[in-house]
């Protein structure tokens, strides 16, 4: 039997919307990426040369795109029996809340796969355009209290609720 947490907290980003040197700080695949080790510090110089070298323009959420991307992700929990807590599609990154007897990243990919899926054949993405950035975010929460203020976090600790118009 395989010990799985009680749940994960999936987020992931828009393309080209949070790059290195960011003011907000950022985490890299070569030595800033393991759970609380310091970030890369804010760096002009390096944002725009990280923006310099997108391949695509940085992408955003309307409010249509964050309609499809939100049925995209119930579809994925349905069909795969994964148990969504709460979800919450934002104009450039997207957070759940999801219990699953499997590693976090096969949701993690599933929930970026459906909803690009969607987001193409809703029109309102064409088939060469990249719409997120590499991977995401996926802690473990083990006990009822981290699922708890995981939950809170995602649907009442992202600022102010986003405008429906386009």
């Amino acid at each position: 039997m395989h010990n799985f947490p009680m749940a994960y907290l999936i987020s992931f980003r828009c393309y080209g919307t949070w790059l290195h040197g960011d003011v907000r700080g950022s985490m890299d695949r070569r030595g800033h990426h393991i759970y609380g080790t310091p970030k890369i510090k804010p760096n002009h110089a390096l944002a725009k040369k990280e923006a310099a070298q997108l391949k695509y323009s940085p992408k955003q959420l309307d409010a249509s795109r964050r309609a499809i991307i939100e049925k995209a992700i119930q579809e994925v929990c349905e069909h795969r029996g994964y148990r969504l807590l709460a979800f919450n599609v934002r104009t450039n990154h997207v957070h759940s809340v999801v219990s699953a007897s499997c590693k976090p990243e096969p949701v993690l990919n599933a929930f970026k796969a459906y909803a690009t899926r969607h987001l193409r054949k809703a029109d309102v993405l064409s088939s060469d355009e990249k719409i997120w950035a590499r991977h995401g975010s996926t802690p473990y929460l083990w006990t009822e209290r981290q699922v708890e203020q995981a939950i809170d976090y995602v649907l009442y600790g992202q600022g102010d609720e986003l405008p429906k118009f386009d």
